[in-house]
Parts: C-alpha cells; sequence; structure tokens
C-alpha cells in the first residue's frame, strides 16, 4: 500500500511541474527574448508588446470551427488536428517567432513543441490561450 502511495505522489509531483509551464508574468520582454529555451509561454501582454517588438508570425493552431468565433487579427490559421499540420508549418519561417496560440494552452504547447523539432529559433505559447487574450479585453476578429 505504502508503495501505491509513493507511486501516485510521484506522478502527481511529476504531472504539475510538466504542467506547470515556463511562464514569468514579471519577466521583461527583453528577458523573455534573452532566455535560451526555444518555447516559452507567456502571458497576453508579453503576447501583445513582443509582437509589437520583434514581429513574427501569429499562429492560431485551432479548429476551423473555433476559427468561426473569432482569432487574433493576423493569424495565420493551422488546425493542429489536421493530418497536414507538420508538413503546413514548414511553410512557415523558421527564423521568425512565431506566437502560437489555441484555445487554452494545450494544442498551443503541442503545436510549439513540433515547431521546435522542426528547427523553429523561437516560439511564444500564448499562456491561456484565446480564453485568456478575451478574459483580458482584447478583440478578436472573424
Amino acid at each position: 500500500m505504502k508503495r501505491i502511495i509513493t507511486a501516485l505522489f510521484g506522478i502527481a509531483i511529476i504531472s504539475l511541474v510538466a504542467c506547470s509551464g515556463n511562464s514569468n508574468p514579471e519577466a521583461t520582454t527583453e528577458q523573455i527574448v534573452e532566455q535560451k529555451e526555444v518555447i516559452v509561454d507567456v502571458t497576453v501582454e508579453q503576447f501583445k508588446t513582443l509582437l509589437v517588438e520583434e514581429g513574427g508570425t501569429i499562429l492560431d493552431v485551432r479548429t476551423p470551427d473555433e476559427w468561426a468565433e473569432g482569432t487574433i487579427a493576423n493569424a495565420q490559421k493551422i488546425d493542429f488536428y489536421s493530418d497536414n499540420f507538420a508538413a503546413d508549418v514548414e511553410q512557415l519561417d523558421k527564423q521568425s517567432p512565431v506566437f502560437v496560440y489555441c484555445k487554452k494552452g494545450g494544442r498551443s504547447a503541442s503545436a510549439a513543441e513540433i515547431l521546435k523539432e522542426k528547427g523553429f529559433k523561437k516560439v511564444y505559447n500564448l499562456d491561456g490561450g484565446i480564453s485568456a487574450w478575451i478574459d483580458a479585453g482584447n478583440e478578436t476578429v472573424k
């Protein structure tokens, strides 16, 4: 019984660490840009500021039904669930930052890993996804 409890406790700790992300709401955009990690989770405000300062591609990895509800302006849309997702992202500029988001942050985190594997230099993952974007009072376009 002790082994089972210990194993479950270990799994719970690993899950918490794995899902905690690496966002730092207090980090300046300069500190974020200087991070050596390819993938950086960012808050809505950091996402917006970095987009203005760094430029790059906004990538919405939600489904077509979700896109119909509204997207961040100028976002390129590539459905994460599409069989062609990996091939479609190959068309993006790997040297330019990619600002990726989904509804809540799960798919975009997975998409960010694929982008990293494909050699993209910097990927900013919107922590909380478009839901956080909207909750912060930002507009979407249809």
